[in-house]
């Protein structure tokens, strides 16, 4: 199968996928019935995937591949670097809080192994994190946020940029977010953070 062909019919698999745990919940969802949602044989998802733990492992890493090259991207570009965290903050806000990373993250409550929850820590902390660290890390250099730990400034950031949002969407609390509303969060977050920044030099 060509490689731009297997794209797409992975596009199709892993939008059934999204499909039927939105409608039906990890649990009652079948390898079968993504496969015959999704048009595909029930053979190609166990070899492309492994199983459903491994399907949904794969729409755990697609989720983050788009954040994760912009990231990379944005490392490689010598410049200012506080520029590059004010460019991914929406972007990281959107994803976040996405129907997709939403859907996700309640498939992972429903996995009683612990698997799903694993995958989507790993997405975040072992492949988006560190390449945000790297870019704070050009932050200080440049003179900001003297005196934070790297990961304390870390957590700040994302504590900041998302506080409570991803939890009151994924209970049904909060309906998903405009692009005003991303905007704005983002905005205020990354002055929350200038604020800090002072507030720590101060203290020192």
């Amino acid at each position: 199968m060509r490689k731009e062909l297997q794209k797409e019919r992975r596009a199709e698999i892993e939008k059934a996928a999204y499909e039927l745990i939105d409608e039906k919940g990890f649990l009652n969802v079948s390898m079968l019935s993504i496969a015959k949602r999704a048009k595909a044989s029930n053979e190609t998802l166990y070899r492309w995937y492994g199983d459903k733990i491994g399907l949904f492992k794969a729409l755990v890493s697609q989720n983050a591949v788009h954040i994760k090259q912009q990231l990379e991207d944005d490392l490689k570009v010598q410049g200012a670097p506080f520029e590059a965290i004010k460019k991914i903050s929406p972007l990281l806000l959107e994803l976040l809080t996405s129907e997709r990373a939403i859907a996700l993250n309640r498939a992972a409550a429903a996995d009683a192994s612990g698997v799903l929850g694993a995958a989507l820590s790993e997405a975040g902390r072992q492949d988006i994190l560190p390449i945000i660290a790297l870019l704070f890390e050009r932050v200080q250099d440049d003179g900001l946020f003297p005196g934070f730990a790297m990961d304390e400034l870390c957590s700040l950031y994302m504590k900041l940029l998302v506080g409570d949002l991803q939890i009151r969407r994924l209970i049904g609390a909060h309906e998903v977010l405009s692009q005003k509303q991303i905007h704005d969060q983002a905005s205020q977050a990354l002055q929350y953070l200038m604020l800090l920044s002072n507030s720590k030099i101060v203290d020192e």
